[in-house]
Parts: C-alpha cells; structure tokens; sequence
C-alpha cells in the first residue's frame, strides 16, 4: 500500500496534531497517509487538556468516546502560593456552560490511540514503525518525504501536500532553519508519575494543581490520572534547576519537592512509578506555518511553556486551521504557502494570548489574587484564557490589563515572516 505513487496529503507523526489533521481532511474526502516512526500506544507527557478542546472533539464526533473513555473529568484550576497557601480554585463553569464547562486529565498512551483509530476509522491509511528521513523537493517546493521501514528498505512517499506534525523532532523546520527558541522561557522540566496520594474531594477531584516552591524559583504541576496515578513535575529556568546541581534526575526532582510542603504533604504515601524523565528548552515558535507544498501543525509549529496545560489543546487547533487551509487549497488546485498558511495569523494571535499570561506567571511580583484585586474587572476574560477561548472570544483586555501590571522590556509579539501567509 505504501507503494502509491501520490496521495493528497502525507501526515508525518500519529499524536493529536496529526490524527486530527488527518482525520478531517479524511472526513472531507480526501486521501491521506499517515506515518508514524513509533508504534502505538506509547508514552507522552502532557496529561492535562483546556476545556476549549470540546469543541474539536465535538467536529470530530468522538464526544462520546471522551466521556466513555478511562479519563479524570476536570472542573477546574488551582494555583497555591510560595507560602503553601491555596487559592480559590478557578471553575471553568463562570464562563462555559453545560458539557464544555468540563473538560479531562488523560493518559496521554489510551487518549492518542484513541485519536489514531479515529483517524483510521474515517479512512486514513495508517502506518506506525515508519522511519521519515527526509524531504523530497522540486526546487522549493515539498513532494513528499523519504521513508525507512522496518525492513529497512528505503521507500520515497509523493503527496501533493506534506503534513509535518512530528512534533519537537520538527522534520521541516529544523531542516529550513525555521524554529526560533524563546528566550524569556528557558526552563527545563523534571516529571515522574507517583500511585497514591491524596486528591481534593467532590468536584475538585480532578483539579490541575499548580503549586510553587517556597522560593518562587520553580514551581510543581500535580495532574491526577485514573487508576489512582498522579502525574508530577517541576518547571524552572535552567540557569536554577541545571548550575550547580546534581547530573541525577532523581536527586534534582527530590530537592525541588522538599521545597515544596503543599505537595510533600499530598504525596505522603504515594509510591513513584517509572524514572523521572527530562525535558528541556521547550518553548519556542517557527517563523512561518507554511511554504509551498507543506504546513506545520502541533508541536512541530511551535510549543508553549506547560504552566496553563496548552500543549494539546494548540496542537487540535492548529490541526483544525491546518485541514481547513489543506482542504481549500487543494481544491483550489492553488499549492503555494501563501494558501496553505492563510490561517496563520489567526492562529498565532491565539498563541500570543497565552504566551502573554504565562509571561505574567512568571513575574516575580506576579499573582493572580494580587492582579484580580487591582483588576476585579478581568476575571471573566483570565478565566477565559484558562478556559483556552482564545479563539472565541475576544481576550484583548486582559492583555492591556497584563501590560499595565507588568511591562515587558523589548517585548516582541509573536509574528510570521511574510512568505508564510
């Protein structure tokens, strides 16, 4: 099957981004291939959703299979102090109502399986165990990609349009040089999963936690999973989790919980599950979205820093936008990255919403009690923001307000060059 000459569209990498590209642009009746190096389910980072996701889970028709599935319903977010003080939790439901009001935790293994069968269902051909190695091109234009497979024979795969959502292994923009590493967010992250432990009752059972260190220097994210398994990790600048300190994960991780009584007090009892694991600089943007014959979706676009559970709820956007401009274009017979890219712009403001909040989090005089105080008038719009409306509703007064609070030097909104829309 892989011997096709051409197909519409090429999806590389099987994680939201690219099921749900795939899946759409399936679901409208065009030819898709989807490639994967990895074989399914396996292991992600990135447990948390924003309730805004119900409403590609809605486009897709798997609502069902959300509410079904082995997934934590979450209502809400709560924010703890340096002290160990607790805020009042953020409920989703001040500016959602109904089911959109509620979103979940997931194991990421179950939940992007789910995503990769949904794909197939709607007609995708899906191979997993298939290595991508690198970009077939006519002058500047992509055609495809070249493949390994497991048998190690060498195979080149044409498609009128390339998909990359390979995510931070970024195929096409590494390979373009387009990836543009943030330089305010240069932090690093230590997470582990631990069974056990105490857990909010009612409906803040399923609350993301967000509780920083004594100092402020770093902070924790508690995320509970089914099966009684929590999902823990710390973020900090790598100038303070890295200089100094122990090569040993383990050791790194135990320092930074020890500075945080609210969690040691919660995991008391709890029993680690798998080694803690490590990522690094992982926020960043591409400079463009698109160029001709290929569009960037996911996290192979750009990722932003953890802090407000983002990461998928982006990565189905994009997908949306991705399919939409695919789909058009290809009907337009019009491959260039003008057209391929025209959602562009739209979907970066988006991005720079949240990356305007996180920004905030990260102001040492910075808390959302102290801001709501000064500005009562913002709370439906961070809630908002939390929510992840970033799309449907119009957030630019907080930003104003965030401005206000906490001017930012040579601060540069996110932006495409002009060869992408």
């Amino acid at each position: 099957m892989l011997s096709r000459t051409e197909r519409d569209v090429i999806v590389v990498g099987g994680g939201p981004a690219g099921s749900v590209t795939a899946a759409l642009l399936a679901m409208k009746g065009r030819d898709v291939l989807l490639l994967d190096r990895e074989v399914f389910p396996r292991y992600r980072i990135g447990e948390s959703l924003m309730p805004a996701t119900y409403w590609t889970f809605q486009r897709l028709g798997i609502l069902e299979k959300m509410h079904s599935g082995p997934f934590v319903k979450k209502e809400s977010v709560r924010f703890f102090a340096p002290s160990g003080r607790g805020a009042l939790p953020f409920y989703f439901d001040e500016v959602e109502q109904g089911e959109s009001a509620v979103t979940w935790q997931v194991d990421r293994a179950p939940f992007d399986q789910m995503l990769l069968d949904h794909a197939a269902g709607k007609g995708v051909e899906v191979r997993t165990g298939i290595n991508v190695t690198g970009l077939l091109m006519e002058g500047e234009r992509v055609v495809g990609v070249q493949t390994t497979g497991g048998d190690g024979a060498k195979r080149p795969l044409q498609a009128r349009v390339l998909v990359d959502a390979s995510g931070q292994n970024g195929l096409v923009a590494r390979r373009l040089g387009l990836r543009v590493m943030d330089s305010r967010l240069r932090h690093i992250s230590y997470f582990t999963r631990f069974r056990g432990g105490a857990r909010d009752s009612g409906r803040d059972a399923g609350a993301t936690l967000i509780l920083r260190t004594k100092h402020g220097e770093s902070w924790f994210w508690s995320i509970p999973l089914p099966d009684d398994l929590m999902s823990i990790g710390v973020v900090g600048h790598i100038d303070y989790l890295l200089k100094g300190r122990s090569k040993v994960a383990r050791e790194v991780f135990a320092e930074e919980r020890a500075l945080c009584p609210p969690l040691e007090e919660r995991l008391q009892g709890a029993v680690q599950e798998g080694p803690v694991q490590v990522l690094r600089d992982f926020s960043y943007i591409s400079s463009r979205i698109a160029g001709d014959g290929w569009v960037l979706a996911g996290d192979a676009f750009g990722f932003l820093d953890p802090i407000y559970s983002s990461g998928v709820f982006l990565a189905l956007k994009s997908a949306e936008y991705a399919a939409d401009s695919i789909h058009d274009a290809l009907a337009a017979d019009d491959l260039s990255g003008a057209r391929l890219g025209r959602h562009g712009e739209e979907f970066v403001a988006g991005v720079e919403a949240l990356r305007r909040l996180v920004y905030a989090f990260y102001d040492p005089d910075f808390s959302f009690a102290r801001f709501l105080r000064r500005y009562p008038q913002a709370r439906v719009d961070l809630v908002n923001l939390l929510v992840g409306n970033v799309y449907r509703r119009d957030c630019s007064g907080i930003i104003e307000l965030l401005d206000d609070w906490s001017p930012l030097q040579d601060y540069r909104p996110l932006s495409l060059s002009t060869s992408a829309t």
